[in-house]
Formats: C-alpha cells, sequence, structure tokens
C-alpha cells in the first residue's frame, strides 16, 4: 500500500512539473513574439508609411498649384478698371453655391455632380490665367492650354487620388452635353452678371459694364438660366431708375 501511494505521489509530481514546463515554455514564446516581429514586418511598416508621404506630398502638390486661383484676377474686370477686382476663385466659389442652389430645384440633374463641375471647371486658369475673347488668343488655344495645364495639375494626384475624376469633369464641362454641365455653363454666365450688376451698384467703375450683359443675351442654355437672368435685369433696371 505504502508502495503505491509512493508511485502515485511519484506520478503526480512528474505530472505537475511536465504541465509547469509546457506553461513557462507557451509564456516565454509569447513574449518572445511580442518583442520580436514576424520576418518582413517592419519592412511592411516602413513600405506602407513611405507610401502615406507620397500621398501627403502629392495631395499638397496638387493644392499649392490651385492656390493660383485665389490669386489671379478676373480678366474681364481688370480691362473694365473696377475696383476691388474679385479672383477667378471668388467667383468659382460663389458659382459653386449657386451649382447647389439651382441643382435642387432641378430634378433632372444630379446635385453632387453639378456641385463638382461648378468646383472644378475654372482649375486650369490657377496656372494658365483668365484667358477672355478679348486677350487675342483663339477658342482652340485657349483650350489647349487649359488641357494641358489641367492634365498636369491632376496629375499629381492620379487616378487613386482622384485626378482622373477632377479632369473628366473638366471635360464634361467644357463640352457642354450633359444636362448638369448645361446648367453649370448657364451659372457661369449668371455669376459673372450677377457681379457686374454688383459692381455697378458699388460704383466708381472706370469703365461701362453694359458688354456684359450683352454678350448673354439669348444665349441660356437652360429655362431657369433665363428665369435668373431676367431676376438679375429687373434688379439692374431697377436700381438705375433709383439713381435718376
Amino acid at each position: 500500500m505504502d508502495l503505491t501511494c509512493c508511485l502515485i505521489n511519484h506520478n503526480f509530481r512528474f505530472l505537475y512539473i511536465y504541465i509547469s514546463c509546457i506553461i513557462l515554455i507557451a509564456i516565454m514564446s509569447s513574449e518572445s513574439g511580442s518583442s520580436a516581429p514576424p520576418a518582413g514586418a517592419e519592412a511592411l511598416g516602413s513600405s506602407a508609411s513611405s507610401n502615406g508621404n507620397d500621398i501627403a506630398k502629392r495631395s499638397i502638390d496638387f493644392l499649392t498649384m490651385a492656390r493660383g486661383l485665389k490669386t489671379t484676377k478676373r480678366t474681364g474686370w481688370v480691362m473694365r478698371e473696377v475696383p476691388q477686382v474679385e479672383s477667378v476663385a471668388d467667383h468659382s466659389w460663389r458659382m459653386t453655391l449657386m451649382a447647389m442652389v439651382a441643382a435642387q430645384q432641378n430634378s433632372n440633374v444630379d446635385v453632387s455632380r453639378c456641385v463638382q463641375i461648378a468646383l472644378v471647371h475654372d482649375l486650369a486658369e490657377a496656372t494658365v490665367g483668365d484667358i477672355t475673347p478679348h486677350c487675342g488668343i483663339s477658342d482652340e488655344e485657349k483650350y489647349r492650354r487649359e488641357l494641358e495645364a489641367i492634365t498636369t495639375m491632376t496629375s499629381k494626384l492620379g487616378g487613386a487620388l482622384g485626378g482622373d475624376e477632377i479632369l473628366q469633369l473638366w471635360k464634361e464641362y467644357e463640352e457642354g452635353t450633359t444636362e448638369e454641365a448645361k446648367l453649370v455653363k448657364d451659372l457661369d454666365k449668371l455669376e459673372m452678371i450677377l457681379q457686374a450688376q454688383e459692381y455697378e451698384e458699388d460704383g466708381d467703375n472706370g469703365k461701362s459694364l453694359d458688354g456684359f450683359f450683352d454678350s448673354t443675351r439669348g444665349k441660356w442654355r437652360t429655362e431657369m438660366g433665363r428665369k435668373w437672368a431676367e431676376e438679375i435685369e429687373a434688379r439692374r433696371k431697377a436700381a438705375a431708375k433709383e439713381e435718376k
């Protein structure tokens, strides 16, 4: 009996030691794994960090080029010697707001796309400037310069960062065939004559602004464009009567 008990106790002690060793090995293995990353993990992390830095660089490169819209004055106003000439960015901002408002009133257009087109429609002018019909440059040459400029700008982003989409939106506006592009084309002219009417109310313009209104009459692509233009013209006439 005593011998049997001894054997049992001995077996339990052996089993206890065996299990303890297994647990100890497992703990050491876990600690070792947490302190030493598997092969290739460090390189993968470095690659991800490098890719993130590249994305940031390309994004800021593009946005820095876009700054040109903030520093480029609208050529038409400069030529007419108006005070406090707005920038192309000023024009694009209100046009984008107009797109949001106008598109809500038209069930045939996509609101988001109208806003996007308005936002980028003059983006090429950030590097080539605001070319008008009075600059002595043909429409073909103007398009060539602007296409080259917008292509260079969007290449900074590439397709993954939205460059291809911006380029396509710009081309859609230039072609002017979709319902969204037609509406935004009208908004471009509407923002111009609204600004002209506001400059007239401000006074102190060097030259007449009649030409801006004359250049848009009868050229509206949408019914909304025509109605908004009538409202702006009516306010202009009312303001002129008050001055007399």
